[in-house]
């Protein structure tokens, strides 16, 4: 067994829009100025199957005009605490994208938000916040 304790000094959030995620920046943020962290809040836009090119770029341009202002307040916030946040938006499956930029990019917990959602939903796409909690090289906490 590990005797040191994990050292949390950058934080990742899965971004969405929801009110549960934003509660989730906000549990990520109140951390973050606890341990002297670094905020790193990530939205992934998914492709329509199978994508061409023109579908990749349009979709990247709508999710970065449907995200600029909510990073930008997100942003704003942070330096107002005194934080480090930085904001980028993946192409792609949110589990995967989650779960392979957190491992990439070093991060030492990932902050999702929890939608309820149907029985048959699950079954039928899956929970993002299930993927990342299985696959994820971190801790990650579900925020309600």
């Amino acid at each position: 067994m590990q005797d040191n304790p994990p050292n949390f000094r950058k934080l990742f959030v899965g971004f969405d829009g929801s009110p549960q995620v934003k509660r989730a920046v906000e549990v990520a943020m109140e951390l973050a100025e606890c341990v002297d962290a670094e905020v790193v809040v990530i939205a992934v836009a998914q492709l329509p199957k199978p994508a061409t090119m023109v579908e990749v770029h349009a979709v990247l341009d709508d999710a970065r005009e449907h995200y600029t202002a909510a990073f930008e307040k997100l942003v704003r916030n942070a330096k107002e605490h005194g934080l480090d946040m930085t904001t980028e938006i993946g192409v792609g499956h949110p589990a995967e994208q989650i779960i392979h930029r957190a491992e990439a990019g070093g991060i030492d917990m990932v902050f999702l938000g929890h939608r309820r959602t149907s029985r048959f939903a699950k079954l039928v796409v899956g929970s993002i916040s299930e993927r990342v909690l299985k696959y994820a090289h971190c801790p990650v906490m579900i925020v309600n």
